[in-house]
């Protein structure tokens, strides 16, 4: 039987089919009515595609504006964007690319005016691509030589940039590449600094470069250059840290570039090749044909100067070095660094050129800007962080070394006689080093200043101790007024000394005697030092009667010498010799920054110094600590200005505690240091090239530091320095920690300082290899006499504060010899010394005398010593 459901199913089956059949004739009908309707049309045949028409320069560049140039430059009127032009002929031919910081922040080193090197690139062809190739310049083959069919194996170039042609003049020989990727990337040169080991989590640093926010400032072109200033932006949605005052905003940051790109000079420059007694700035080179054992043919820098009359012994030069006074400048400082520049044509006379240097002032409505390569430019600014105080480098062509340009950058705050607290109150903050690897960071960073000329820095130093010593001893305004011009004329002619391509001489203060430097009559009119380019002491006698120069305002004989070395015209090497054989004078002494003992256990020359001067550096420190000490007693009374802070009292203060701080780190250079000769072999004047400091002057250095570092009187002061060294308050701001001067880590830091240098590994092991060659101190006595310098005049009675401190310090830095992360470093000849000192003094502090402060303390010696004893067992 069927049941309802499946009858249901079956009707509305048969309906469906019957709409569909009464439907079909419908859909026929139209469907014959188009086929017919399509039959009585006629056919259209689509046309090929037209082929689009080739692409020109001029059509791609028709919204833009054309700067011609070097390289000829496009820029989008309405977007920005950059296009540029290369020739046929600028294919495979050599470049110089250089870079400037153009506006900056100093947080990261990025300042303005900071250049940042010159590099060799080339231009290349690669089918449709144009690529820019960084040339490595650091090697030399003899073309003469077979070798230099290899001149290329394993020598890596940079492919900096490959960049689609996006349209062809074959008839000029043009190509035309788009270069926003080239200029608003870091594809030249990096910018944001990399992060080191040990820089933290926690330090200042850029975020992202930020594409869309960076953007071309200019373009500026010339023949013989191309200019562009980037403004790059680095962002990051949080930071950490924020940065110093003169970041606005932490999160995006803004780094202004100068980026010049450069024709290589065609001229008839000859190189000139560095030699060690004589010190200027090179670029390295390597001869990689050369079979002896010094195979280097380094590039000195300096000017292209050629003579105008080439037969006279002295003639005007065809082209001067000119010196443009940037219109920031102070009008009350002008003339004075007017006169600095010029004095440098007393040094280019002796090198057979008159007129060599020349000096305008910019006007105010000059259309050129200081960042224009084709101008050298005494620069000025007043920073929130002056990284430096002055400042001149120079940039170069690196196949040749010739100086292609050049500023000299000057802070306004270095000038002025307001103490830098950031840099003097270190002294007064809290003492923190844990052991020697950590003292060593710091010295390294608070004494230098990645490479960076420092001096400006030193000067400002001296300059407000030369202040606070006139105002002490009541000078007249007048006398201070000669200090500052003196000052000034120092660090102009210093930084343009740089410029023309010298570096530093810190050997050169031993040109006078101490007696010689404090008789007016004597040192009127002369250098204090061998040369300009030293970082000395200001001259300030402990006579007032006598004082003569407080700063040298003229060329010494060194500056003159090594002038005449770098640029008078020679036809045979004899000539140049001849020059050199004169390093030998005593005059003429050299040793720069790779030399200098500024940090703890750097170097060993003595005499290769900062902030000494004489030729008997002991003596003249010993000098300035009793001054300073003398002045100390008097500081209170001549800062009592009614209704002011005691602001400027406690900037004196700290700033003659600076100087003692400077005098007795030289006086620590001379114990286990070895005077270094250069002179060549067979040279007329020369001596060995090591010879130890006499066992009288480093015994005579020992003395010193036991009685004016280390002794119990070491730190006296009035007492009412203590209760008024006060800074003025200004809003939430008193420095780190509580605001009340911390006076036992000041005193402390100052003995640190030495002892992290007369206790470096290199300096004891030192002490102990020249002994094989002349050194009469032995490390066995010069330890014993370290532990009576700073155990002995006390052992017996009560010890006071200061050396307590003192003595818990030297006692953990014995045991860090043994025990510490340190003691690998050390010699086994000076841990047994170490061992010795510790037993010596264990037995010292065993007797048990003194007050109870002082019983507490000896325990604290025993205890120490004790455990350590432990350790090593």
């Amino acid at each position: 039987m069927i049941s309802n459901s499946q009858s249901k199913n079956k009707v509305l089956f048969m309906l469906v089919m019957l709409i569909a059949f009464l439907a079909a004739p419908e859909a026929n009908a139209q469907r014959k009515k188009r086929n017919k309707k399509k039959k009585g049309k006629t056919e259209q045949v689509t046309p090929p595609k037209k082929k689009p028409s080739a692409k020109t320069i001029e059509s791609l560049t028709k919204k833009s504006k054309k700067i011609d140039g070097l390289f000829t430059m496009y820029q989008d009127t309405i977007t920005g964007s950059m296009q540029m032009v290369v020739s046929k002929e600028q294919l495979e031919k050599n470049f110089i690319y250089f870079s400037q910081i153009n506006d900056g922040v100093a947080d990261i080193r990025a300042f303005r005016g900071a250049y940042r090197g010159s590099k060799v690139f080339t231009i290349r062809k690669y089918f449709n691509k144009i690529e820019f190739v960084t040339k490595n310049t650091q090697f030399y083959f003899d073309p003469n030589n077979a070798l230099t069919n290899a001149a290329d194996a394993n020598i890596s170039e940079g492919v900096m940039a490959s960049i689609k042609v996006e349209a062809t003049d074959k008839e000029k020989g043009l190509y035309l590449i788009k270069v926003d990727d080239l200029f608003l990337r870091e594809t030249l040169s990096q910018i944001k600094p990399p992060r080191f080991p040990g820089s933290g989590p926690f330090a200042f640093s850029l975020g992202n470069l930020n594409k869309g926010k960076s953007k071309i400032n200019a373009i500026k072109n010339y023949p013989d250059n191309t200019d562009l200033v980037i403004e790059y932006v680095y962002s990051k949605p949080s930071v950490l840290n924020g940065g110093s005052q003169s970041v606005t905003d932490g999160r995006n940051v803004t780094i202004k570039v100068n980026h010049s790109l450069i024709q290589i000079p065609d001229n008839n420059y000859v190189a000139r090749y560095d030699d060690p007694r004589v010190g200027f700035f090179t670029t390295q080179v390597n001869d990689m044909t050369s079979a002896t054992a010094t195979p280097y043919k380094d590039l000195i820098h300096r000017w292209h100067l050629e003579k105008k009359d080439p037969n006279a012994a002295i003639s005007e030069p065809v082209e001067p070095i000119t010196w443009w006074i940037e219109n920031t400048t102070p009008l009350e400082y002008r003339e004075t660094i007017k006169k600095a520049v010029l004095r440098w044509n007393i040094a280019f006379e002796k090198a057979g050129f008159r007129n060599a240097m020349a000096v305008k002032v910019q006007p105010d409505d000059a259309d050129w800007d200081a960042g224009d390569i084709n101008k050298n430019v005494l620069r000025w600014t007043s920073s929130p962080n002056p990284p430096f105080g002055g400042y001149g480098p120079s940039f170069v062509n690196p196949l040749t070394g010739q100086i292609l340009g050049a500023d000299v950058m000057l802070e306004y705050v270095h000038q002025t006689n307001r103490v830098r607290f950031d840099k003097l109150f270190q002294a007064m903050d809290a003492y923190s080093f844990d052991n020697l690897e950590d003292a060593n960071k710091e010295f390294q960073q608070f004494n230098t200043s990645d490479n960076y000329c420092s001096l400006g820095h030193l000067m400002h130093e001296n300059s407000v101790f030369g202040h606070t010593a006139l105002t002490i001893m009541n000078a007249s305004e007048e006398e201070k007024e000669v200090l500052r011009n003196e000052g000034l004329m120092h660090l102009i002619m210093h930084e343009v000394g740089h410029t023309l391509g010298l570096n530093h001489n810190m050997k050169s203060s031993q040109l006078h005697t101490p007696a010689q430097l404090a008789d007016k009559n004597y040192i009127q009119g002369k250098a204090l030092t061998g040369s300009v380019m030293d970082y000395e002491a200001i001259n300030v006698t402990n006579d007032r009667t006598q004082q003569g120069h407080y700063f040298t305002t003229t060329l010494g004989p060194y500056d003159l010498w090594a002038i005449e070395f770098g640029y008078k015209p020679v036809s045979s090497y004899k000539e140049l010799d001849d020059i050199l054989k004169r390093s030998t004078e005593p005059a003429l002494i050299f040793g720069n920054d790779a030399d200098d003992m500024r940090s703890p256990g750097k170097a060993i020359d003595p005499r290769v110094m900062v902030g000494d001067l004489s030729n008997d550096q002991i003596t003249y420190s010993v000098n300035r600590i009793k001054l300073v000490n003398d002045m100390l007693k008097g500081l209170r009374t001549k800062y009592n200005d009614y209704g002011k802070s005691y602001q400027e009292m406690v900037g004196a203060y700290s700033i003659l505690q600076g100087q003692k701080s400077s005098a007795v780190n030289v006086i620590s250079r001379f114990i286990g240091g070895v005077y270094v000769d250069r002179a060549m072999q067979g040279q007329a004047g020369g001596t060995q090239p090591y010879t130890p400091v006499s066992y009288e002057d480093q015994k005579r250095a020992m003395k010193a530091l036991k009685d004016y570092l280390f002794a119990p009187n070491a730190n006296d002061v009035p007492v009412d320095l203590y209760t008024h060294l006060a800074r003025q308050r200004r809003g939430f701001n008193l420095g780190r920690g509580t605001e009340d001067p911390k006076l036992h880590n000041a005193a402390l830091r100052r003995q640190m300082g030495v002892l992290y240098h007369i206790l470096h590994p290199n300096t004891l092991q030192r002490i102990v290899d020249s002994e094989l060659y002349g050194n009469k101190y032995r490390l066995s006595e010069y330890m014993r006499d370290l532990n009576n310098a700073i155990f002995v005049a006390d052992i017996n009675k009560s010890v006071n504060t200061f050396r307590q401190n003192l003595q818990v310090e030297y006692t953990n830095m014995l045991i860090e010899m043994l025990t510490g992360r340190s003691s690998g470093r050390f010699s086994n000849i000076a841990k047994s010394m170490a061992v010795y000192n510790l037993k010596t003094v264990r037995r010292y502090a065993a007797n048990g005398l003194g007050d109870l402060t002082t019983k507490a303390h000896k325990t604290h010696l025993k205890t120490l010593i004790d455990n350590a004893m432990k350790e090593i067992k």
